[in-house]
This record gives structure tokens, sequence and C-alpha cells, in this order.
């Protein structure tokens, strides 16, 4: 069995981060180990939290996986709140992964034009640097336009998105996915580009007009589970675009829903089932 290891923050409530990418990735059958970089009671979109940095435990526990030879067929990185945090994860891809293994970046900082409270354009061009390091990154065009310091366009056409794909992998990374990507209003996904074989791939879902918080780390989390099972990258942006859009549309559906996240769990079946089926 594969040995994941998932470094990013936990919310002890509100379905994103870790409190995702546990399950979802265990979904797919999959040891998953975590590495918290900081713990709060709820994520940001509460009105009230607690917050704990535990940025200074990264390299203690990096250092005990190395003494008792823990390494991991891949490591997926999320939320990183700091310029230590990205330095210390740089040095935990060189120290704990596995020979042939894998590194996947979801670069979180930025949406819909603007980076996220606490957030620099220095902060990103420091992210840009990380993922030169990764063999797949994920990032929203938002996140893209900051790390490759262009301006954000949302009016975009195909060859914009395939020129911002390349200077994505410019950066070192073998294989960039630009999420949220559309050129039909009434569809939604993912646009990537393999550096190594010069291949292009899109592929889209139906689109629905309601925004949740944590389906990005979703999304990033089903990528994860299922290449590490074995799927093709190709195949694996298919199923969680599949799988992000089942968790929004049991969510629609659910009169109890809360606000702070999809209902994820209740999907996990039809991720679990799409898993079995690889392209």
């Amino acid at each position: 069995m594969k040995r994941i290891l998932t470094v990013q923050d936990i919310s002890c409530v509100g379905r994103c981060s870790l409190t995702v990418a546990l399950p979802i990735i265990s979904a797919a059958g999959v040891e998953t180990a975590i590495l918290p970089t900081a713990v709060l009671s709820t994520h940001t979109q509460f009105p009230k939290f607690t917050f704990c940095d535990l940025t200074e435990e990264i390299e203690k526990i990096s250092l005990a996986f190395e003494e008792q030879s823990l390494d991991f067929d891949a490591i997926y990185t999320g939320y990183l709140g700091s310029f230590e945090q990205l330095k210390l994860v740089g040095e935990l891809f060189d120290r704990n992964k596995a020979a042939g293994g894998q590194i996947i970046i979801d670069p979180v900082m930025a949406d819909n034009g603007k980076l996220y409270k606490g957030f620099t354009p220095e902060f990103a061009r420091s992210m840009a640097k990380l993922c030169a390091k990764a063999d797949l990154i994920v990032p929203n065009l938002t996140e893209a336009s900051f790390m490759l310091d262009v301006q954000y366009n949302p009016d975009y056409d195909e060859q914009y998105i395939r020129d911002m794909l390349v200077k994505l992998c410019s950066l070192g990374c073998r294989r960039a996915a630009l999420t949220g990507v559309t050129f039909d209003k009434s569809k939604l996904g993912v646009y990537s580009y393999d550096s190594e074989s010069g291949e292009y791939f899109y592929y889209c879902n139906d689109y629905l007009p309601v925004a949740y918080h944590g389906t990005g780390d979703i999304f990033a989390s089903a990528v994860v589970g299922a290449i590490s099972c074995g799927h093709s990258v190709n195949s694996a942006l298919k199923v969680a675009v599949d799988f992000t859009l089942e968790c929004i549309r049991l969510t629609m559906a659910d009169e109890n829903k809360r606000f702070y996240g999809v209902n994820f769990e209740s999907a996990l079946p039809y991720y679990i089932q799409r898993l079995s089926i690889k392209d």
C-alpha cells in the first residue's frame, strides 16, 4: 500500500484542508499521513476562530520521519501560511520523499483576482519557487497570475490558458493544471499541460451557480487519491472534477446543509466507484 503525506493546516470544524484530505485520500485505499502546519477551531469564514501556529513543529516532525526511515510515495501540500513554512516544506520534500515519489502542490493563496488576507506578491513569488519542485501543481487562475507576476485576466480564451500553462511549467514543475477554467458559462473544468510530452488536456462538467468553501481542497485531495491508486494524471483530473460536482449537487439538495462546506462525506461512495474506472 502506498503512503502519502499531506502537509497543510487543520480546521477542527469546517470541511476543508486536512479534514477533507485525510478521509478522501484514505477512501482511495491509500495510507494517509498528515503534518498539520496550524490548528484552527474553525476555518476563517467563521466570525470567530482560534489559531495555533505549528511552524516550529514542521522540521522536528520531518526529522523524526527521516530518523525512522519513514518516507512517502507522494507529498501533497495545501495552504501554507508563511515564508518560513515554504522554506521548511521545501526542505521536507528533499528529506522525506521516497525515491521515485511525487510532489503535488495546491498553492492555496488567492481567488477571484485577489490574494487572501495576509499574503503578498512577494509570497506568491516564493510559492512559485516551491512549485518548481513539484511533479504537478493545481492553481486557480488567480494564483497562477500572481506566481507568474502577470495581470489577472478573467476574460480569457483557450490560447491564453495554454500560454499560462506553459509559463507555469517554466517555473520548473513537470505538469500544471489550472482549475476553474470555463469557455462556456454552462461548463466548468480543468486544463492541464505536461511539459515532458507537450500534451494539453481539458475536461469539464456542469457549472452550478453556487459557491462553497473548501471545494478546492476537495478537488486537489481527490486528484491525489486517484493518482496514488493508479490513475493517470488526466484520469485523476476527470475523477476530481466529477467528484467535486457531485459534492456540490448533494449539498444543494440538502435542505439542512451547513453554510461552511459541502457534503463530501455523502459523495465518498461515488468517488470510490469512480476510482474503479481507469481511463
